[in-house]
Order: structure tokens, then sequence, then C-alpha cells
């Protein structure tokens, strides 16, 4: 249990340089259809902010990328209430960043798209425990996306 270990190491030594999880286990590679594209995550405390950097092997630019940045932002946020921290930095460096070909058009519209505001991320302050984390304890506030772009997984 690596992310286990990190919450018990991060409440007992909150500047430890060994709050890693890795999925990265090179004797199951053989046996796997795709090897972990997030293969490794550390967490950071520096003036009370718990901050996240997320290494990515392989990067979908347009599919699976935005949907990391949600995933490690929403777990950097539960760990850092459950550990009475405040959130710092989410970052993320891709390995092997590329936009597939059946991306093209899709990323370009994306591109012409105006940014609208940030949405922002609520948790139930009452939430003690990452495990004791639901559904329902996480809210999204000011969300006003552009219409869907539909596009392939391509693998």
């Amino acid at each position: 249990d690596q992310l286990g270990g990190v919450l018990e190491e991060l409440s007992r030594n909150p500047h430890s340089r060994r709050l890693v999880v890795s999925s990265w286990n090179p004797a199951d590679i053989p046996a796997m259809a795709l090897p972990p594209c997030h293969c490794l995550f550390q967490f950071h405390v520096s003036s009370g902010k718990l901050s996240c950097q997320l290494y990515q092997r392989s990067a979908d630019v347009f599919l699976g990328v935005p949907f990391n940045i949600a995933s490690y932002a929403l777990l950097l946020a539960m760990v850092a209430q459950v550990s009475g921290l405040a959130p710092g930095h989410f970052v993320h460096t891709l390995g092997d960043a590329h936009l597939y070909l059946n991306h093209l058009e899709q990323a370009a519209l994306q591109l012409r798209r105006p940014p609208r505001a940030l949405p922002r991320l609520v948790l139930n302050p009452e939430v003690r425990s990452l495990f004791a984390f639901s559904y329902q304890d996480v809210q999204v506030s000011g969300y006003d996306p552009h219409p869907h772009i539909a596009a392939p997984i391509a693998v």
C-alpha cells in the first residue's frame, strides 16, 4: 500500500524526501498490454503547502493529459486536506508528449476556443481520511465548459 505508506510518512515527517508512489514494476512489464503511462508521483511540503509532481512517461496530450491533470490535482487537494496542509502546486512532467494524427482537428478546435474562468474545487471539510472520501464529498463550482469535442482513443 504505497499511498497509505506515503500518508503515514507525511504525518510523521512532512519534510521527507520519500513521499513517492511508483507504478513502474520492470518485472511485470512483459505481461502488460501497456505499461503505466503516469508511473511516478512525489509529494513535497514547503511552507505548510503540499505540492505534487507527476512523471508521465507517455502522454496523449489531447485526451489523456487533461484527465491526468484533473485527477492528480484532485488527489493533491484530498491528501493536503487530510494531512492538515494547504494545497500547493501540481507539477506535471511529460516524457514523450504526443498529439495523435487523428486528434489534430480536435486540438485545433480546442485551441481556437477562448479560455473560460477556472472552476473551483470544493471538498467536504469534515473528511479526515483519504479513503473516506466519496463522490458526494467533491464539488466543482463555477464549471462552465465548452461543448464536448469527440475524439477516438488511440492505442
